[in-house]
């Protein structure tokens, strides 16, 4: 069974993905485009202060990078 998404913010966000080999391309208003090199793989991330990321675009980020709910857990 998949484990429930958790409530992070955009910062908690990407540091769990910088963990995960993603590296900061470059930022436009609020959101940072991030790259994983080994396979090009693209994500945008929204950094608004004080706010969680929606479930519905934490699940579509993690859909896009091709990460699990677990990966990201262990990443936190």
């Amino acid at each position: 069974m998949p484990r429930k998404l958790p409530q992070v913010s955009g910062d908690e966000l990407l540091r769990a993905l910088k963990r995960l080999g993603f590296v900061e391309q470059r930022q436009r208003g609020s959101h940072v485009h991030l790259k994983r090199l080994s396979d090009n793989r693209r994500l945008t991330v929204p950094i608004h202060k004080g706010k969680t990321i929606p479930p519905g675009t934490l699940r579509a980020i993690l859909r896009d990078g091709e990460l699990s709910v677990e990966d990201l857990i262990a990443n936190l």
